[in-house]
């Protein structure tokens, strides 16, 4: 089984699927792309995701050398050894040109977590027709998507709500984060990008700066994705005047847990804070260039996935020069009081999490996988 999963949270759902698919036929074995969870499955790794992850259409080149080795070495994978599957995860640009050769080696393909090209590029759904077998789709509205547009689309879930039934236990994370004697407690999610990372954090440490005199005693924690290097985000945190930001090793669904608001990244992380219920205000900000060209071709209302499900503007949504201070206090301050703001969020947040149906998704898709080892494409 060949599987490519291109960036962190790809990694993590790649590796609930490795696990899941081992679960149901024991003999399997894996290798592609992903980091260091699918590693941790056993999948025999010919590129770290963690080189691959970029955000934008400018921002590739500086990632182009490793992006494009890292196809190479997939495509004389498929070609040479021919396994008896081709998993693509997300990670659209890439996994479609990859689709088509395993489609000329007659591998089968079955695609996880569907490109979002009802947002963009809706051309793509003609390539993905002729070059993939049966798509897994994990947002509510894709699978009627895809279906009009001639794909053989299964909605199975979103995988994060398989994440919604790990326990955690707040109050033994506040202890080890240092937090006991915090409130509120602010989650900073910058995202799993290292060029997130330095175009987010710093807007976020001077809202947490500017929150310190209304707030002496709050506490922020930022969960480290596996996929940024604790020295990246260590540099921004080293020159900021903020109170102590507690850097959280053990997922971002823990640090949610003690959290009273979150500033997110737009991205999955968004869906992750919706499921746990926490008030949140979303930010994005890219270079220029990609901005402009985003605006030409983005068919959509939200940029974020919250209210891309919600079909309606639940959460704020701060976009290139908005990400600064003033705004962000603007939308958070609301959101750190008890009062309607905060009520009224809370409770969209829950109707999200029943929108996106029950837990399960890894095996619905492992299972679909097993199908189609036995060709039952």
């Amino acid at each position: 089984m060949v599987v490519v999963a291109g960036e962190a949270s790809a990694d993590l759902h790649g590796s609930r699927l490795v696990r899941a698919m081992k679960g149901l036929k024991g003999h399997l074995r894996f290798a592609g792309i992903g980091g260091p969870l699918m590693a941790r499955e056993g999948a025999r790794l010919v590129a770290d995701c963690r080189d691959l992850a970029v955000v934008g259409l400018t921002e590739v080149a500086a990632r182009l050398p490793h992006i494009s080795l890292a196809y190479l070495r997939v495509k004389r994978l498929l070609r040479e050894r021919k396994p008896a599957l081709f998993i693509p995860i997300d990670y659209p640009g890439f996994n479609i040109r990859l689709s088509k050769v395993a489609k000329d080696a007659e591998i089968p393909v079955l695609y996880y977590i569907a490109p979002q090209v009802w947002a963009w590029r809706q051309g793509r759904a003609k390539k993905i027709k002729k070059r993939v077998d049966r798509m897994a789709v994990i947002l509510p509205f894709e699978e009627a998507f895809y279906r009009r547009h001639g794909v053989r689309a299964e909605y199975v879930g979103h995988p994060l709500l398989d994440m919604a039934r790990d326990e955690v236990y707040p109050d033994k994370i506040r202890g080890e984060a240092g937090l006991d004697e915090a409130s509120p407690i602010l989650a900073l999610i910058p995202g799993s990008r290292a060029q997130e990372v330095e175009a987010m954090l710093p807007s976020m440490l001077e809202t947490v700066e500017a929150l310190q005199e209304k707030y002496p005693t709050l506490g922020c924690i930022l969960p480290l994705a596996p996929s940024v290097e604790e020295n990246r985000i260590k540099k921004f945190l080293d020159r900021a005047i903020a109170p102590r930001v507690a850097l959280w090793r053990g997922g971002i669904q823990g640090a949610l847990a003690v959290s009273d608001a979150a500033l997110v990244t737009s991205g999955t992380a968004t869906l992750e804070t919706a499921i746990m219920g926490v008030p949140m205000v979303v930010l994005y900000k890219v270079s220029p260039l990609t901005f402009w060209m985003g605006k030409k071709l983005v068919r959509v209302r939200h940029i974020s996935l919250v209210n891309l499900v919600a079909g309606k503007g639940i959460v704020p949504e701060l976009i290139q020069e908005e990400v600064n201070r003033q705004r962000i206090l603007e939308e958070l301050l609301p959101l750190l009081e008890p009062g309607p703001r905060r009520d009224e969020m809370i409770s969209s947040l829950g109707l999200i999490k029943e929108k996106m149906g029950g837990a399960g998704a890894s095996m619905r898709v492992a299972r679909m996988a097993v199908e189609m080892l036995n060709r039952e494409v």
